[in-house]
């Protein structure tokens, strides 16, 4: 008889509870935002009285962690966590990422930069040859949007801005995002330095100055370990 191939569901549940072995009893845990990463955080449950609690990188992490009763520490109040553990939208084989599909890539980079080792948790389908094929994030000062969406466009790429519900996303810090496509990023540390040196440039959602140190990787086989 053959089993049916899990469902991306059922993969997010893997690597989510994978996950866990990389969590330093005793610590604090840097915990990413997304529904890999929640997956994550209810495996976290199960050995919450073996941590000191989470620094979260978004409102909507906060509440869930809180909802089951794990302690959340302001970033400011912990010098250097041992982990940092999140999802990626892209990952490339030296462990460089595209985050921020879920508009919290700010507050993810600060808490990354923050931690040791950034664990990234995701399906196979997010491991790419080269990033640039999702739509990058770029969270942005309002009145700077359209002068960057030009700067894009000087690279080839196009940059719309997101919304929701007809109306400018706005994220966690008050800012908006631009999505822009067309971008081949073979260089992802130095596109990364470029953009970041735009004016009203908040965060580029390329991760490469704060790429993962592993990978756990749901695939139709399991969960594959990758270490950069």
């Amino acid at each position: 008889m053959t089993h049916s191939p899990l469902t991306q569901d059922e993969l997010k549940t893997l690597v989510g509870q994978a996950a866990l072995r990389y969590v330093v009893p005793g610590e604090i845990v840097g915990v990413g935002t997304g529904s890999t990463v929640n997956k994550f955080i209810d495996a976290l449950a199960t050995i919450k009285d073996s941590i000191k609690g989470a620094v979260s990188s978004s409102e909507a992490s906060t509440l869930r962690l809180q909802a089951l009763g794990i302690p959340v520490f302001d970033s400011n109040e912990v010098e250097q966590l041992a982990v940092y553990i999140d999802g990626a939208d892209e990952i490339d084989g030296q462990g460089h990422m595209v985050k921020g599909g879920g508009a919290a890539l700010t507050r993810e980079k600060i808490v990354a930069a923050q931690s040791k080792l950034f664990v990234c948790i995701a399906d196979e389908s997010k491991l790419v040859e080269q990033l640039g094929q999702f739509p990058l994030p770029v969270e942005v000062i309002p009145m700077a949007a359209q002068r960057i969406a030009r700067q894009f466009a000087a690279l080839g790429g196009r940059a719309t801005l997101r919304l929701k519900d007809g109306a400018p996303l706005v994220t966690d810090n008050g800012q908006h995002i631009l999505d822009v496509t067309g971008l081949r990023i073979a260089d992802p540390l130095a596109f990364e330095a470029e953009v970041n040196n735009w004016p009203g440039v908040v965060t580029v959602g390329v991760f490469a100055f704060q790429k993962a140190g592993v990978c756990l990787l749901g695939t139709r086989d399991g969960v594959k370990t990758l270490e950069y």
